[in-house]
């Protein structure tokens, strides 16, 4: 470490996109690499200085590995940092909302310290009674997504129907358990017997089936929903939704959250059943969790009495270090954790 000055230069580890990513991505597309970096952010600048201590690893980070025209969506550059969902504490600040010492949640490089310039998605952290690394899931990204695309988007009513796919992931877990609260019979779809128990066992899912052992969708719905879904809470998009459309009752929701399915796909699949959103005259509407983040603390209100007093489950997969970011992330597209995955870069 160097001081002096206006400066505090210290090593910096980072993670760094290789190139833009065609196919399934792969470890080798990114890197670790170790740079430094100025703790001190310039008098003249409205920047603040992040340590970062917790990573969060999101399926839509797959679709800024690629170019892109898409402008919620702006791709990475080659040769930089990747960004995503952090959990950091601020080490020095020039904005007038944050202060040395702050935790903070919200946008970040994939990197020890960060320097952000005008701070863009960033969240005091509301309250430290719970586990930080719950910012990067169930009170970050991950909770607001189900908490507004259920009760937003899907206005669930006591006694409906509601099936949710990639069910034991970091979004699906909670709208099961959202859904569960608003008094709806509730089914969940996983890729393996261990998170399918996780479903029905810990958070409270009135059955579960995993996917990968079923044929025929559309038989599996049939025999979990023989009066129809009200509710689909769609993660995967492609046969899923295909076999889904042909079991929504009239006058059905579904929310499109996303379609991991069709992330490393060069052609993605067709859907060919979409005359079933006439003949049911059903809704399905897309939306991104930006949209609430305006809303985040009224949110947080909501749920966190539930979160100390035990009401919500929630099942974390952790890797220790930066290091391991990379198979972290890659692990996602092949379902290989269970539960939200986070990347733990330092505990303090």
């Amino acid at each position: 470490m160097a001081e002096g000055g206006n400066e505090e230069v210290v090593s910096n580890k980072q993670v760094i996109l290789r190139d833009y990513v065609t196919g399934f991505p792969k470890e080798t597309d990114m890197y670790v690499t170790t740079t430094s970096i100025n703790l001190r952010v310039p008098e003249d600048s409205n920047g603040v200085l992040l340590k970062n201590l917790y990573l969060s690893c999101d399926p839509y980070m797959r679709s800024r590995m690629k170019h892109s025209e898409e402008p919620d969506f702006v791709p990475y550059t080659p040769g930089s940092p990747i960004v995503g969902f952090g959990v950091s504490k601020v080490v020095d600040s020039r904005h007038p909302e944050y202060k040395k010492g702050d935790l903070v949640w919200g946008y970040t490089g994939w990197e020890e310290y960060t320097h952000l310039s005008e701070p863009q998605v960033l969240f005091k952290i509301p309250n430290t009674d719970v586990p930080l690394s719950y910012y990067t899931g169930l009170l970050g990204m991950a909770g607001l997504t189900a908490y507004f695309g259920l009760h937003d988007v899907c206005s669930p009513k006591k006694g409906e129907y509601v099936y949710i796919s990639a069910a034991s992931g970091a979004v699906g877990q909670l709208v099961g358990q959202f859904a569960k609260s608003a008094g709806c019979y509730v089914v969940g779809s996983a890729g393996s017997k261990e998170k399918v128990d996780l479903l029905k066992n810990k958070f409270g899912f009135d059955e579960a089936f995993n996917y990968k052992e079923e044929n025929d969708l559309d038989a599996a719905l049939k025999r979990y929903f023989p009066e129809g879904i009200d509710i689909y809470f769609e993660n995967v998009g492609g046969k899923m939704l295909d076999a889904v459309l042909l079991n929504m009752r009239a006058h059905g929701r579904i929310a499109v959250c996303g379609m991991i399915s069709q992330y490393n796909l060069e052609q993605p699949e067709g859907v060919t059943n979409l005359m079933q959103i006439i003949y049911k005259r059903v809704r399905l509407q897309g939306f991104l969790v930006f949209d609430y983040f305006p809303q985040y603390y009224k949110f947080v209100d909501a749920v966190l009495p539930d979160i100390k007093q035990g009401k919500i489950k929630y099942v974390e997969d952790t890797a220790e270090g930066l290091e391991s970011a990379p198979a972290a992330l890659i692990g996602l597209f092949s379902g290989r954790n269970v539960g939200k995955q986070v990347v733990v870069i330092c505990r303090e």
